[in-house]
């Protein structure tokens, strides 16, 4: 299944500022992922297979494509599905400065409930640690991430560091470097998206 991953993610090199301000060679269109939900909707069926070991009561996706697969999974899992909205700091470059919140009506919701956070690319994974720090305030128990796809390792230490279980249908090697350390930055290089998340 995880064949079918690639032809529905559309990827581009070159110089890139992440949501969570690391800098990148590798970018993913990920608005174009759920063109096909029929094609999503096999691999989140999937994804939810994988999580259905851990016992899961709610599905918590962050806003935007992330929650379009996490409603999948909870969809096939038959579990309650709720979802995280970003909030960025304004003009703050520091590394995972953006936020994600429950809104007010789904916080109760959580509460005390075992929760899987499920995105549909994590790399650096400022969604998912927002949705996680957000998601202990609110009482629930996180039990599990899933994605369909993991670049980089930055998932597995943050799941290994929280004492979490990470679930994906695929990995991928990638490198993500601070922007003092990015050697693009240092060839002079310049970002392909300057005014990303700011």
């Amino acid at each position: 299944m995880q064949d079918a991953l690639p032809s529905l993610l559309a990827t581009r090199k070159g110089h890139f500022r992440l949501e969570s301000g690391h800098h990148s060679d590798l970018w993913l269109d990920l608005e174009l992922l759920c063109l096909h939900p029929e094609r999503v909707q096999r691999l989140a069926v999937e994804l939810s297979q994988r999580l259905s070991g851990h016992s899961v009561e709610v599905v918590c996706g962050p806003l935007v494509e992330g929650a379009f697969v996490a409603l999948l999974v909870a969809s096939a899992m038959e579990v309650e599905f709720v979802y995280a909205e970003r909030f960025a700091a304004a003009q703050n470059h520091a590394l995972f400065a953006v936020r994600y919140r429950l809104p007010d009506a789904l916080r109760a919701r959580v509460r005390g409930k075992r929760v899987a956070i499920v995105n549909d690319v994590i790399n650096a994974g400022s969604a998912v640690r927002g949705t996680f720090a957000d998601l202990i305030e609110c009482g629930a128990q996180p039990v599990a991430i899933g994605a369909l796809l993991v670049l980089g390792t930055s998932a597995s230490s943050f799941a290994a560091d929280k004492k979490v279980a990470l679930e994906s249908l695929a990995q991928q090697p990638n490198v993500l470097w601070r922007p003092e350390e990015c050697p693009l930055c240092l060839s002079g290089v310049p970002l392909d998206n300057p005014h990303a998340f700011t």
